[in-house]
């Protein structure tokens, strides 16, 4: 590892040139939680040289500019920080603060993608809430490490015990304290070493015994843990030679703590307090010794852009080159920045890279292979970027001026092209219309829609042309209202308006109709007759074409022509603009001249023909989706009732086990604009769903009254 100086002696970044030196931490967990001050503290507390690196630029992350209600956790910052550890010497920690709320489940899966490890930052004496346990289980099924801080020591309702037993609770087997406060100041006390570590007078903590008030807690606390750590040993012995009285060495346990911890089945709990420093250097250490370096991690599964199997890569500095773009953003002063993950290989300064696409047409984001030159090469510190000479598998680092560089976009070689396989991306769900306010306000949209698009895949675009509405799809509330906000950037004036669902008609009983189109104005006129019967047909049929025509009362090539006319005026609508669907339209008889019929006059007859048979009626329809609902078990009446309240139709459950049920239901689209947005608030956040649409069917009049 070395440090690059910039002016005056600042330190501008470490560099690290071994994996096995690296550790790529995410915090996660709710908002409010302090997730963000605890970051910037552990920086500070790993201070090198005796400075404090936050010192320099004042504050360590990005947060959001907008005056919005949840500023400070929308987007992913990464503050790597140097700690020299008494047992793994110098070793560099890539802090990843992750978004808190919901709504930005898509960063923090990005930060998950990044990191090795994941911490949950819980407040002391606000319990785990169900998001919480939702992401600690996500967690578990990609096998992260993970461990518990703790925090908020300092609050007035902190219950540091509660809570221990609230996540161990909450989050099942594994889950022990290794340190707990002292009865008295401002002090840690070690299970396994039985050191108190007293921060009264600051980082780092003076070590020393524990009070005798606190050995009783120490004794019965320490015991449990020990068994923890023992059940998870690859030594089967240890748990015999325990119970049979014998003292087991700290270094074993240690050792066997770190190798549970790496291997995801053991789960350290360490209460800490930014405000006092209580707790920062233990946890910074269990980062180092505890953590897994990204040698000991699974590189995500690699391929060549047309899909071609690309063998196994490793963390290696010397293989391939293969990094992952987990973050756009767009400065004003340098332009796009890309945030990266390097699984393989190294970058560096004035090389070519190819950049490969992920294929999420759907959402506005087309696949692309393109080959660009990097200029510079930063590590991230927050806002601030501190140029560095290369970048080791294993490590976060900054791009700049990568201009077809889009979040999830993979990053190689020239003549080794790649694309990693995506992570899982969230479907938005909620719905937004935006609308510019004048010529001008529209090209700057435009443009923030481009930044928009690059910088977050989980944004789906939609032009819908028979509402004229220009539709952005979100995660949720907090999500639009950051969206909004960006559109506006520039000075744009942007605003929203209600999505309007596009309906559909169609006849309520079979009628017939008639088109004529004669015209004579001067040299060949136009000519055409047309008599047509009109058919409902089952929902989702769709429109179809048929002609009973005997004798060539209409020529036969003039057939098609007609049949383009009467599908046309369908598709534009007959009475209020919608298209009209599941009808069968037959040509019976009509009428040709040998000199003016023609091709057009036919269409426009097919078309008259058509708008004739509407007065016999039509009826509205409206769109129907399939919903598939994941929810906890005890949500499931509360969910069942919202979806008979919104005119759905329960399809059935299912039970798939580990206390969540999947219910499937047919639900009017008018009805889901904010499902969203209401069902995180019934389930209090840990429902998700998705849907399709089926079909549709008749629509009340309420229900078209302002569509």
């Amino acid at each position: 590892m070395t440090e690059k100086q910039g002016k005056g002696g600042d330190a501008v970044a470490a560099t690290v040139d071994d994996p096995a030196r690296l550790r790529n931490v995410a915090l996660v967990g709710p908002s409010g939680g302090g997730k963000t001050t605890l970051a910037e503290a552990l920086v500070a507390a790993a201070a090198t040289g005796g400075r404090t690196p936050s010192t320099d630029t004042g504050t360590v992350f990005d947060h959001d500019p907008v005056a919005l209600r949840q500023q400070r956790s929308v987007g992913l910052a990464v503050a790597p920080v140097l700690h020299r550890s008494a047992t793994h010497g110098d070793v560099k920690i890539n802090l990843i603060d992750t978004p808190g709320y919901a709504d930005f489940v898509g960063e923090l899966r990005a930060g998950l993608r990044a990191a090795d490890a994941a911490l949950f930052v819980v407040s002391a004496g606000h319990g785990v809430d169900a998001a919480t346990v939702t992401l600690w289980q996500e967690c578990a099924r990609i096998g992260m490490p993970r461990a518990v801080l703790v925090s908020r020591l300092d609050h007035a309702r902190a219950d540091v015990d509660g809570e221990i037993a609230a996540c161990a609770e909450e989050f099942g087997d594994g889950v022990l304290p290794l340190y707990l406060p002292a009865s008295e100041g401002t002090a840690l006390i070690g299970l396994i070493t039985g050191r108190r570590y007293d921060y009264a007078a600051g980082h780092p903590p003076v070590v020393g015994d524990p009070d005798p008030a606190d050995l009783d807690r120490l004794s019965s606390a320490r015991g449990e843990l020990i068994e923890g750590i023992i059940a998870e040993s690859e030594d089967e012995s240890l748990m015999d030679r325990y119970l049979a009285g014998e003292d087991i060495p700290e270094e074993t346990l240690i050792a066997d703590l770190e190798t549970a911890v790496c291997r995801g089945a053991f789960h350290p709990v360490i209460p800490v307090c930014a405000e006092t420093g209580v707790g920062l250097a233990e946890v910074l250490d269990g980062i180092a010794a505890a953590c897994p370096s990204p040698l000991e991690r699974a590189v995500p599964f690699a391929a060549s852009p047309e899909g071609l199997p690309h063998p196994r890569l490793a963390p290696d500095p010397e293989g391939p080159l293969a990094a992952e773009v987990i973050r756009t953003t767009v400065d004003s002063f340098v332009g796009r920045v890309s945030l990266a993950r390097v699984f393989s290989g190294r970058l560096q300064p004035d090389r070519a890279v190819h950049v490969s696409g992920h294929g999420l047409a759907d959402r506005g984001h087309a696949d692309h292979d393109e080959d660009e030159r990097l200029a510079h090469l930063y590590s991230p510190f927050g806002a601030a970027l501190r140029e560095i000479p290369f970048a080791v598998a294993g490590d976060i680092c900054a791009l700049t001026k990568i201009s077809s560089a889009e979040t999830g976009d993979t990053l190689s070689t020239p003549d080794d092209p790649l694309l990693i396989a995506p992570w899982d991306m969230p479907e938005p769900q909620l719905p937004m219309a935006v609308v510019a306010a004048g010529r001008s306000d529209e090209d700057a949209m435009a443009r923030n829609l481009g930044r928009l698009v690059a910088a977050d895949p989980t944004l789906r675009l939609e032009r819908r042309a028979e509402t004229g509405q220009l539709v952005v799809w979100c995660t949720g509330e907090a999500h639009a209202d950051v969206v909004l906000a960006r559109l506006c950037d520039g000075g744009a004036d942007v605003t929203t308006e209600p999505v309007r669902i596009p309906l559909r008609e169609t006849f309520t009983r079979a009628t017939t109709g008639h088109g004529k189109h004669v015209k004579q104005s001067g040299g060949h006129g136009q000519y055409a007759v047309c008599d047509i019967e009109v058919a409902p047909l089952p929902r989702g049929t769709g429109v179809e074409f048929a002609d009973r025509v005997v004798g060539g009362a209409v020529p036969h090539q003039f057939i098609p022509s007609v049949e383009k006319g009467v599908r046309a005026q369908l598709a534009a609508g007959l009475t209020e603009g919608r298209p009209i669907v599941d009808v069968r339209v037959t040509l019976v008889d009509g009428k040709a001249h040998s000199v003016d019929s023609s091709d057009a006059a036919f269409q426009t007859a097919g078309a008259l023909a058509i708008k004739d048979a509407a007065t016999a009626g039509l009826t509205a329809l409206e769109p129907f989706d399939e919903v598939e609902v994941r929810l906890p078990d005890n949500y499931l009446g509360a969910v069942l009732g919202d979806l008979s309240s919104r005119r759905g139709r329960v399809l059935g459950t299912e039970a798939p086990g580990g206390g969540t049920t999947v219910v499937r239901a047919e639900v009017p689209a008018t009805e889901l604009l904010r499902y969203a947005v209401d069902l995180r608030s019934i389930t209090s956040g840990t429902a998700t769903f998705s849907r399709r649409h089926v079909r549709y069917d008749p629509a009340p009049d309420h229900a078209t009254a302002v569509r």
